[in-house]
């Protein structure tokens, strides 16, 4: 800035010299014995031109200055409000973390005492048989009590049974018998396969009639169900094996169990080739079973990983897609995931991998949410609406609300209120919903009612319409982005 000034000094002192230099002429003129061809106007334009010149170079140089300046100013501010919010998201998982640890410790101090109460003979204190509720536990604190050995098998004793047997068969019957309980079922099992001479093997048996050979109506009705069950216990067995030393894990996974479940792979990974990621909508029970087989067995490593992050999309819906993605090493994959989904209109799914893996910088959950109520939107706007049939219409109007209930239940999920009101969109819901309600009353109403005989047999009586108000008559919608089965 010194420069500048001293420059602009200069420059301002430009008209003095001139001034000084006329006096000069001047008087060199008057003393002159020759009449000189050169005149004092040319001299003075000559120098008015240099004197503006230099004007308009500094100015130019100055304002270069100030937007420089500008710049490094706004930088220096971005740079500090990053700072600051890497330091508030840290902030933010030391509370969370310290939530959770807090919350297992109360766990296991409620469990200890239950426990000491009913070895005791004392009643416990929730008024049932003294096990702690699956509503009280956590996932987070059945790995803290199963670390602690305060989880016992309780409920199920024939889980034990079973698993001493190696009746993997059996194993899967108890499971599909008891499914309407099964969070209880998925606390105990680690504990029951520990009861197991070989629980890896037990559950590599299991999988047997993943892909069976062929499948009638019946079979087909419960395929599902046996599939749910195959994924549930190589997870159980995961839990086991992440609460075990070195030693005992390698003794459980050994060479020979690793080369079974690696051809169990290999021969369910050309199956997976004619899935379609569009009709699995992100929830494959067939890739996330794949998936699922190479992190328990721990055979990542006889697969690439470009053929496995192709797999994601057809998993996305699924709650451990994340989870598996990170143990299976797939975290830098994960913008390249975004992507296709992004592409595919599964923004939902986007958003939810974009907060799982810190990527909502790359891509803004705002802008996704927005194009995907836009694009179901018009997906759901006929071309002719007064030609469309009342069935395509109602279609239309079930697309759009199942859109509005995704994106509203996203941005709750991840306190974007702020960002992205949900006051329009659930007042759009309420409309929707009242016309489907409208229309389905509509069409009651014009149903014909069946005719009633008189009393006495003679004639028929007139048609009484019974459109009384029924709190039932409007189904809940079911929303394929707002339930992840299990």
């Amino acid at each position: 800035m010194e420069d500048s000034q001293s420059v602009a000094t200069l420059i301002g002192s430009t008209a003095s010299k001139i001034q000084q230099l006329q006096k000069a002429f001047a008087e060199l003129e008057s003393q002159r014995a020759l009449t000189l061809n050169l005149r004092w106007k040319e001299l003075e334009e000559h120098f008015s031109g240099l004197e503006k010149s230099l004007k308009r170079r500094f100015h130019e140089l100055e304002d270069q200055e100030k937007e420089f300046e500008t710049k490094t100013r706004k930088a220096r501010e971005m740079l500090q409000k990053r700072e600051a919010a890497v330091v508030a998201k840290e902030q933010s998982s030391l509370v969370r973390l310290q939530e959770k640890r807090d919350a297992a410790v109360f766990s296991i101090t409620n469990a200890l005492e239950k426990h000491r109460k009913l070895s005791s003979g004392q009643p416990a204190d929730n008024g049932d048989n003294g096990e702690l509720s699956v509503e009280e536990k956590q996932p987070e604190d059945i790995k803290s009590s199963f670390e602690n050995g305060n989880l016992e098998v309780k409920s199920y004793p024939q889980l034990v049974k079973l698993c001493e047997e190696m009746d993997s068969e059996g194993l899967q019957k108890f499971i599909s018998d008891n499914r309407k309980n099964l969070p209880a079922l998925k606390e105990e099992i680690p504990w029951a396969l520990k009861a197991a001479a070989s629980p890896a093997r037990l559950v590599l048996e299991s999988l047997e009639g993943f892909y069976p050979s062929e499948v009638d109506g019946k079979k087909d009705a419960n395929l599902l169900g046996l599939r749910r069950t195959c994924i549930m216990l190589m997870e159980c067995l995961s839990v086991l094996l992440s609460n075990l030393d070195m030693v005992s894990v390698l003794a459980l996974i050994s060479e020979d169990i690793k080369e079974q479940a690696k051809l169990i792979a290999e021969e369910w990974k050309p199956k997976l080739d004619a899935l379609d990621m569009d009709a699995s909508n992100g929830n494959s029970l067939e890739a996330h079973a794949f998936l699922q087989l190479i992190d328990t067995f721990g055979i990542a490593s006889g697969f690439n990983e470009e053929e496995l992050s192709r797999l994601i999309p057809m998993v996305s819906r699924r709650r451990q897609a994340a989870d598996l993605c990170r143990s299976l090493g797939l975290s830098e994959k994960m913008p390249g995931v975004i992507e296709v989904l992004v592409k595919n209109g599964r923004q939902i799914d986007a958003v939810n991998l974009a907060f799982a893996f810190e990527l909502t910088e790359q891509f803004s959950p705002v802008p996704l949410l927005k194009s995907y109520l836009k694009e179901a939107r018009k997906a759901s706007s006929p071309v002719k609406p007064g030609n469309a049939s009342p069935t395509a219409q109602t279609e239309v109007s079930e697309r759009e609300l199942t859109a509005l209930k995704a994106v509203i239940k996203c941005i709750e999920e991840h306190n974007l209120e702020e960002q992205y009101p949900v006051d329009p969109l659930q007042k759009r819901v309420l409309l929707l919903e009242k016309a489907k309600a409208d229309k389905k009353r509509a069409t009651e109403v014009a149903k014909p009612q069946p005719k009633r005989p008189r009393a006495n047999g003679a004639g028929y009586g007139p048609r009484v319409t019974n459109v009384a108000a029924d709190k039932t008559f409007y189904p809940r919608v079911t929303d394929s982005y707002l339930q992840l089965l299990s």
